[in-house]
């Protein structure tokens, strides 16, 4: 039996289903195509002199890694010039950035997180990249950052790439989620986990735990129960995972359950957590809601949050459903 590879896949859901667009089944495309570019220079490594710090910071005030900026351009170079897109926006950019005037416009608007989990690069941990797909609004022909602050509901498309062991693609339009794994012989991404499915319960929990002392008092109150074990309220023992890649840490738990949590805490009572909802929230959340399981920011479902700016935070709690809505509960209460 011949192998499914991404554009196979891509062109028979636009024939069978109807609801996947030519112009979105190309932008997914180039994003893929991107991702495996990206993949390769994630692989090479220190024989390409591309690890260390670039010597520069991103618009949060964190500095970049050679890789960060090498990502950034790899997305915005290969998806510039197709004609899918009005605009694209990064995490690792202020503003958004416009398609050269020599190029067609499309009707999308991409954002990514090029390169998550970038402090994990030099040492060798899996780090991947994130990316989300809107509709620009109808009578925009040059989209400012007002034209991306869309809740989460609106995301036509979402996915992300895990540079891992094996690279892997893994994506949602709304029906379903499926995972690709790049044959790096045939360099082509090939379906390889179809349907993905968050399993309901889970013993594994990730926290960075260093920071429990600055957590909110539902959230102490969770990780206490899971760490009392079978003889706590919980009736369970728990395992804790943190690899500091959110990339890693919800492909684990899309694969095997779990709950993944970044709580906003103490330190910066100003701002409601650490990641950003528009290139890490918005689309995780979509890919694990669409994989049956649950996202909030402890209070209500982060789809649902409407954006004031291009690089607003948001506490995250997202896995496996029945323990996404214990810690949510908590915070309600």
């Amino acid at each position: 039996m011949s192998r499914i590879t991404l554009s196979r896949f891509l062109i028979e859901q636009q024939r069978k289903a109807g609801t996947l667009p030519p112009e979105l089944r190309l932008l997914i495309e180039t994003v893929g195509r991107a991702c495996k570019a990206i993949s390769y220079s994630v692989n090479k490594g220190a024989l390409a002199g591309i690890l260390g710090e670039a010597g520069t910071g991103n618009i949060q005030g964190e500095a970049q890694k050679k890789l960060d900026v090498i990502a950034n351009d790899f997305l915005l170079d290969a998806n510039e010039w197709g004609g899918s897109l009005a605009a694209m926006a990064s995490e690792e950019m202020e503003l958004p950035y416009h398609i050269p005037g020599e190029y067609p416009k499309g009707e999308y608007l991409l954002m990514f997180d090029p390169l998550d989990g970038s402090s994990n690069i030099d040492v060798n941990i899996s780090v991947g990249t994130i990316f989300s797909i809107l509709r620009c609004p109808e009578g925009i022909d040059h989209p400012t950052q007002e034209a991306f602050l869309q809740p989460g509901t609106k995301q036509v498309a979402a996915g992300y790439t895990v540079y891992g062991p094996q690279t892997m693609l893994v994506l949602t339009f709304g029906s379903g989620v499926h995972g690709f794994t790049l044959d790096r012989e045939h360099g082509s991404f090939v379906l390889t986990h179809s349907d993905m499915q968050v399993p309901e319960t889970t013993q594994e929990f990730a926290i960075n735990m260093s920071n429990m002392r600055h957590w909110e008092a539902p959230v102490k109150r969770y990780v206490d129960e899971m760490l009392a074990g079978k003889t706590g309220p919980l009736g369970k023992d728990y395992n804790m995972r943190w690899v500091a890649s959110m990339v890693a840490e919800v492909h684990r738990i899309i694969t095997r359950g779990g709950i993944f949590m970044y709580p906003k805490d103490a330190r910066d009572p100003d701002k409601a957590g650490k990641l950003r909802i528009m290139y890490e929230g918005n689309p995780m959340a979509f890919i694990i809601e669409q994989a049956g399981g649950a996202a909030t920011n402890g209070y209500q479902r982060i789809m649902e949050i409407q954006p004031k700016g291009l690089h607003e935070r948001v506490a995250v709690f997202l896995g496996s459903k029945e323990e996404v809505e214990r810690i949510t509960a908590y915070h309600q209460q």
